[in-house]
Parts: C-alpha cells; structure tokens; sequence
C-alpha cells in the first residue's frame, strides 16, 4: 500500500490495519516453517508494517501541536 493512501485513512483505520499486518506476518512466519512460496512477502510486509507506524506517529505529533 502507498504512503498517500494511508495519509488518507483516519487514526483508527490506520490502527486496524497495523492489526491485519502483523496478522499477516505473523501467518507468514507459520508459512516458513512449511515452506513459504513467496519469501518476498515478509519484506513487502514489513514495511508496510513501518509506514503505518511512521503516518501514526505523525497523525500523533500534528494533534499533539494543536493543543
């Protein structure tokens, strides 16, 4: 997912999904241990996972400064 689809989406989308993300992963770590066809899939993964935490932290730090 693009970084501007994710500026688009509220806090608690955003949030969601982190969930679905680390869901995600978490499935492709049982993957491996059978065999994973797409090993590719925990860096895409990743930092999927790294650019929802980066828009969260910034969506934190704009609300934080209008206090």
């Amino acid at each position: 997912m693009k970084a501007k689809e994710l500026q688009e989406l509220t806090r608690q989308e955003l949030e969601d999904k982190l969930n679905v993300l680390h869901k995600q992963l978490m499935e492709l770590h049982f993957k491996k241990r059978s065999g994973i066809e797409k090993p590719h899939l925990f860096k895409l993964t990743k930092h999927d996972i790294a650019r929802v935490h980066t828009i969260l932290n910034k969506k934190k730090g704009a609300e934080g400064g209008k206090r």
